[in-house]
């Protein structure tokens, strides 16, 4: 008889909940942030923003397996908004939530596409949103434009994306942002942009 495998799990790296393991389903387009690349977001976003996490509003669309939005709390953010479809993502998000009773994370399940033009409409920005689409869906041609108007003007936009974006060759609803910080793991690139101020 073949042995069952394990799921697969990330864990967060920091805070709080520091090696907490979240399990990762097997689901269409869910790519979970590596502990490595989350490491070194976190480390770009402590040293960029003071280490003052607790003031942070953080948003983390397509939050699959919540591992962006869940290390964020877990340092302290003050709140963290997570969207996600994929309703067994939502139920182990939820799970997540009440086993770290993580009173700061608001769980919203529901299309990121529809939902962030809502709240637009209700004057909702966040000091950091973490944006990691499914690849090749063209998803960001239609989500970042919301982005820009939901993040505050001296916030930070967290991309990861199948192809590395440089300054000089942002979309056009980027037009005076810069790439503050960028890398690479594999196949996935990784950039923190800002507006010009």
């Amino acid at each position: 008889m073949q042995k069952k495998s394990s799921p697969q799990q990330v864990r967060i790296i920091g805070g709080l909940w520091k090696r907490t393991p979240l399990t990762v389903l097997d689901a269409p387009g869910l790519r979970p942030t590596p502990d490595r690349v989350r490491e070194t977001v976190f480390n770009w976003l402590t040293f960029l923003c003071q280490t003052n996490w607790q003031s942070m509003r953080c948003l983390d669309l397509f939050a699959g397996t919540g591992a962006l939005g869940f290390e964020a709390a877990s340092r302290g953010a003050a709140q963290v908004t997570m969207v996600e479809s994929y309703t067994p993502a939502v139920a182990q998000l939820e799970k997540i939530q009440t086993k770290l009773n993580a009173h700061q994370v608001q769980i919203i399940r529901g299309d990121a596409r529809l939902l962030a033009p809502k709240l637009i409409a209700q004057g909702v920005q966040f000091d950091v949103i973490f944006l990691d689409p499914p690849f090749h869906r063209d998803l960001l041609s239609t989500i970042l434009p919301d982005c820009v108007a939901l993040l505050h003007p001296d916030g930070y936009l967290y991309l990861e994306a199948e192809l590395a974006l440089t300054t000089v060759d942002l979309p056009a609803c980027l037009e005076g942002w810069r790439v503050v910080r960028f890398d690479q793991a594999g196949k996935v690139f990784f950039h923190l942009l800002q507006r010009d101020i």
